[in-house]
Order: structure tokens, then sequence, then C-alpha cells
């Protein structure tokens, strides 16, 4: 009987153990397939404290006499009640005049020029649209005027016709368009209307039921929701809106998060009358597979403010962000802080501090601003450090204060405090430019500066100079701009970057790096947030020549086995629309040398050579271009492509991962996959199997 109840509790103890084992596989098999998802702000916003209106028109009373606002620098604001309905050319809605216009339009369901409106049509493939511009005086040239405009495709609205409430804000700073609570498009304010006197203001009221104008402007409140909206996958990601894009990218690891901070863009840099107006937005996650977004961490709040690129730095236990004052875009240099600054370091050998509210110019030059609770919440220190103007600041493996100068600026600086006392320690090294960023991995040092260069030197070596990794053809510029590199705790390293589409600013693209005893960096797509696909199709399990293939889905996930058969060989994939050459583009790799490379896609023959970045090639543009000296491809290895593509993208961008080392992505302008040609010569291909993704 002891030796039966033993049995029992070595058998229930082993099959405890077991359950436990398989839970703990079954919970990690789980994780592993656990969907990406962003948890967004909230859209919505509430007008709680509205005071009384100072004009009000109906349909009884469809104008009046209009009183400018005591000080316009505080703005104003107008509210809509309107009747949205067919029309057919453009119907004015509301105007005051040389003040205010407020119209429909049809719009060229094929110009996506600054606002993108084609990226939502109407079921037909017409493109009606709801703008309102306000006339401003623009502060350096006072007899310029020039027209800022707010507007959306009417289709993106859940009821694209029938009744909406719209509310147009003139802040000082931004002009923003709501409707009916939810903030669809807002620009960014340089100048004011020449607004004194009387005037006179109308309606029309076949499709205004209601207008009043306040002032000042209102000042809304975000509605906070019970839940967070969400928004599947982060690779690719563009934030919520038509016309809103990722701009340069800055990452950092920090306390058990990794935070992407871009320079938030909408009308590819045409905004603020093509000065740009971007600022930092932000989002973080713990896992790679949550992505929240927080509040943006460097708000424009003034007229003169338009940023540009810097980095996260962690100091004293502080998260701080570093980024550029980008005014001389606005103001002359001479009604700027930089001389004064300039001055101060000619005369001391390092910077000064200097303060927004104590100088005399506009301020300019470099500062940055700190969290307050280590994750967000970041404040503005209204510090000027430094006259570069795209500062990149970073704590060095010895734990020393530097900064890598751009933008007006060049050299590798030091200091004790960020606050000023910068002094150049090398004043050739990096040559400025755009954005450089420094990061060590393992053994090696390593720079990479912008959209096309990048230098590596032997840890072990730190006085020794760096060497041009692109003048070698080594380099891993695959099609992003401006890539970020964070390395992680588990010495994982992953790149961020944006896509350019039709201009500056795109999606959000990361790939992991590789990197080998050598020092030399390869990329691939990261698991973690890699798009989640389907049911995959066997389109054949074995090819050699020629063949053609039907695609049900514009958005998947091709993948194949390459084999080699003989010298010289080479693969071509022309991905086009149907059986044409427009807007085709053809992905081809030539294993024995080394090479692959994005083209325009031929109907017969294989696309002419592609130049590298270091033979003069473009691959930042993301169009056609060639990467050289691949690795891991003198053997059968594995190619998986994406295509993903939307309307708001107006095409699809091909994301390439070769031998699981190096990646390589591109986008083409009104592509949407319907067909793919193979052609072979030379390689054989095995199991070639394409899946729908799941979130298109």
């Amino acid at each position: 009987m002891r030796k039966t109840n033993e049995l029992l509790r070595a058998i229930t103890l082993a099959m405890t153990i077991l359950l436990i084992f398989m839970t703990s596989s079954c919970s990690h098999e789980t994780g592993r397939q656990k969907p990406v998802r962003v948890e967004l702000m909230s859209s919505s916003w509430l007008f709680t404290s509205m005071p009384p209106a100072r004009s009000t028109l109906s349909p009884q009373v469809t104008q009046a006499e209009l009183i400018a606002p005591e000080d316009i620098e505080k703005g104003f604001a107008i509210r809509l009640n309107v009747d949205l309905k067919p029309f057919v050319g453009e119907e004015t809605l509301l105007e005051i005049p040389q003040i205010v216009t407020v119209s429909l339009r049809q719009h060229d369901a094929q110009k996506r020029e600054r606002q993108n409106y084609p990226a939502f049509r109407m079921p037909d493939g017409s493109v009606p649209v709801l703008e309102a511009s306000v006339t401003l005086q623009l502060p350096v040239n006072r007899d310029e005027k020039q027209d800022l405009i707010v507007g959306i495709p009417l289709a993106m609205l859940d009821k694209p016709e029938g009744k909406h409430e719209v509310i147009l804000n003139f802040s000082g700073v931004r002009w923003t368009m709501y409707v009916d609570g939810k903030l669809l498009d807002n620009e960014f304010a340089l100048g004011y209307p020449r607004w004194t006197g009387k005037s006179a203001w109308k309606i029309n009221p076949d499709y205004v039921g209601k207008a009043e104008i306040f002032m000042p402007a209102l000042k809304p409140e975000r509605l906070i929701l019970p839940e967070p909206e969400t928004v599947p996958e982060i690779q690719y990601w563009t934030p919520p809106g038509h016309n809103t894009w990722v701009g340069d990218v800055a990452t950092l690891y920090h306390n058990g998060r990794y935070h992407v901070f871009y320079l938030y863009d909408r009308r590819h840099h045409a905004s603020k009358f093509g000065r740009g107006a971007h600022y930092f937005e932000h989002l973080s996650t713990a896992d790679f597979k949550t992505w929240i977004e927080h509040e943006a961490a460097t708000p424009l709040e003034e007229q003169w403010e338009t940023f540009g690129t810097g980095t996260p730095f962690a100091l004293d236990g502080k998260l701080c962000v570093s980024y550029g004052l980008h005014t001389t875009r606005i103001y002359p240099k001479e009604e700027t802080t930089l001389p004064e600054q300039w001055d101060y370091l000619e005369k001391n050998g390092v910077t000064g501090s200097f303060r927004f509210a104590t100088t005399k110019g506009v301020p300019a030059g470099s500062t940055y601003s700190v969290s307050a609770d280590g994750i967000s919440s970041f404040q503005k220190t209204g510090v000027m450090f430094h006259p570069c103007e795209n500062p990149s600041v970073y704590i060095d493996p010895a734990g020393k204060l530097k900064l890598l100068a751009n933008y007006a600026s060049k050299g590798t600086w030091e200091s004790e405090s960020v606050d000023g006392g910068w002094r150049c320690i090398d004043p050739e090294f990096p040559l400025g430019g755009d954005c450089t960023f420094y990061f060590r991995w393992r053994m090696f040092d390593y720079v990479i500066g912008g959209f096309v260069n990048f230098w590596s030197r032997p840890a072990a070596e730190p006085n020794s100079k760096y060497t041009d990794v692109v003048a070698q053809g080594l380099d891993f510029y695959n099609g992003l701009n401006v890539p970020a590199i964070t390395v992680l705790p588990d010495g994982r390293c992953i790149m961020a970057g944006w896509m350019g589409i039709r201009g500056w600013g795109g999606p959000l693209i990361i790939h992991e790096m590789i990197q080998f005893p050598d020092g030399r960096i390869g990329t691939k797509w990261m698991d973690e947030i890699t798009p989640l696909a389907g049911q995959p199709e066997t389109l054949a399990s074995k090819l050699t020549e020629t063949a053609s293939f039907p695609t049900e889905d514009q958005s998947f996930l091709l993948t194949f086995r390459v084999h080699p058969v003989r010298k010289g060989g080479k693969l071509g994939i022309v991905f086009r629309q149907d059986g044409s050459e427009q807007n085709a583009c053809e992905w081809q790799i030539c294993p024995d040398e080394l090479r692959a490379q994005f083209s325009a896609g031929l109907s017969a023959g294989f696309a002419s050579v592609e130049k590298s970045l270091r033979e003069g090639g473009r691959p930042q543009n993301g169009r056609n271009y060639a990467i050289e000296n691949l690795i891991g491809v003198d053997r059968p290895f594995t190619v998986r492509l994406i295509v993903k593509s939307s309307e708001k993208l107006g095409g699809s961008m091909i994301d390439a991962e070769i031998a699981g080392q190096r990646t390589m992505v591109a986008h083409r302008t009104d592509l949407f996959v319907k067909q793919m040609l193979f052609r072979t010569d030379g390689v054989e291909l095995r199991d070639i199997r394409i899946a729908p993704l799941v979130n298109k």
C-alpha cells in the first residue's frame, strides 16, 4: 500500500511537471504568435467651454456684419452645422472676404500632391473634398499673403453625406479642422490674417444650417476613452489620417522600453508654407508587440518653431531628447540667436548657455526636452546649448557626454553639461550634413550619417580613424531614410527609419541587424513585428523557367528557396498590375555577383544593371537601386518578400529579405500587384509559396 501511494505520488508529480511544461510551451507559442497592435491617443476632442458667439448666421440670416478680433494673435474659431450632399464642381459654404473661405470641391483623383486626398475615394472613384483656407500675412515679408489650407476627402467620414458639425480653430499656432469632434487635419500658421475694422461674412444656406464665430480661439480637450483606439501592425505604420507620415526617426532603449521619436509630417514637408512644421511625436513598447502612442514630446507652441532631427539620451537617470530649432527656414540668420551663439563660441572656445526667454533674437540652434516621468510627459527646457541645428547628443561607453554636430556645424564635441560648455574635440569628423548617430555594438564603434554615410572602427582602437564602410561597398543602406540604431539589452540591434513615398516622409520601417566577426553589419526582418500572414498556398514546388502567377490579394507574403544551378545565374520577379510594363517593378538577384536590385519591370528580358550606393545609386529614394556584396547566397538560400499596398500609400511597397542577412525596400507609385512574372536563368526555385497578409 505504501509503495502504491509512493507510485501514485510519483505519477502525479510527473503529470504535474508535464502539464507545467505543456502549459509553458503553449504559452510560449501563443506569445510568439501574439499579434502586434498600436494603442493610439484618442482622436476625439471636447469643446466644453464654449463662450457666447460673436455672430451667428442661419438660413434666415445668411450674412451679417462682423467686427474684427481685438487681438488677432489670440485667434478665432468657427463652428458650422453642415449638410453634405452631392455637388458638381465647387461650392462655397462660408466666406469672410480675404480672411476665411470654406468650400466643397471635386478633387482630381490622380493628384496626390500635398494633401493626398485620393487616399479616400467614393465608391464611384471620385474625390470630393471639404477645405478651409485662412489668408495670412507672412511675418518676414509684410506684403506677402498666402492661404493656409486644411481639408479632408469626404470619403474618410463614416457618413460622407448628411449632417455634420465642423469646427475650424485658428489658435495663432495651428489652423485645425474638426469634424464631429475628431481632429482630421491641421496646419501650422506663419503670420496672421490682416483683419481690421468691420467686414461681412456669409454662408450658403443650401449646405450650412448654422454658423457661429468665436473670439478668441477655442481650447478643446482630448476625450479620454475607456479603451484606447487601436490599429494592427507597427511595420509600415503611418499616423492616422490621409496626409500624415513618419519623418526622421530617433530611438533609445530606456528602463525596459524601446522609444521611437519621429518627426511628425503632414504634406511631405510642405506644411507652414514649405518650412516643414515638424516636431517629435512619440511611440514606445516594452515587448515589441504592444506599442503605445504618447503625447507629442516636442509640440509646436510658437509660430517660429519648426524642428529638426536630434537624439534621445538618458542623463542622470532622466530621459531626454535633443533636437534642432530650424528657425532659419523662417527668419534670416541675423534675426535669430545664432550670431550671438557663434560669437560666444569664438570668444570662449566653448558654447554658451542661452535661454529662449532672455535672448534678443528668435531662438535657433540646439535645445532639448526632459521627461517628467521617465516615459513621456516631456517638458521643454528652453535652453540653447549649441549653434548646430541637428544635434546628436549621446553618452559614450566611458560615460562621457558627447555630441555630433550636424546642419550648420560639424565635428565631435564634449561637455560636462548638456546646457552649454561644449568644446570641439575633433573638428573634422564627422563632416556634418543631415543626421549622424553614434552607437557601439559589441567590439566595434559605428557612426551612421543620415541618408548615405556609414563609418566603423574597432572599439579597442579609440584613437584610430573611422573606416568609410560605404566606400567599401559593405554598407547596409536598404531604402530606409535617416535610419536610427539602438542596441537592446539582450545584445540584439535594431534599425528604424522611414520610407519615402512621394516626397519627404512615409511609413515607419523597423529591421533587425546582424553583426559578423569582422564588424560588418547585415539586416533581416524582426520576428516580433513581421506582419501576420494567412494560410500559404503553394504556387510551384520547383521552377526553372519563365512563369506567371496571378495574385488574389494585393498585400501578401511571398517565400521561396533559391538553388544556384550554374555560374552567372540570376532571377527576376516582375510585380505588375497587368501584362504591361506601366508602373511594374522587377526585383532581381544575381547570386554569383553578390548583387540584388530593384528596377523597372520589363515585359521581355531582365532589367539592366542598377547602381549601388558606392557606385552612385540612391537607395534612399526607394525606387531603382542595387545592393552589393550579398551574404549567404553562395549556397541554397531563402528569400522572403512582402508586398504591402494601400490607397494611402498610393501604390505598393516591396520589402525583400535575402538569406536572412540583407534586406532592401522599394516603393512603386500606382502599382497594385495583380500578377507576378518569374524569370530564371541558371537558378532553380523551390517551394514557392504565397500567403495573404492578415492586416491589409
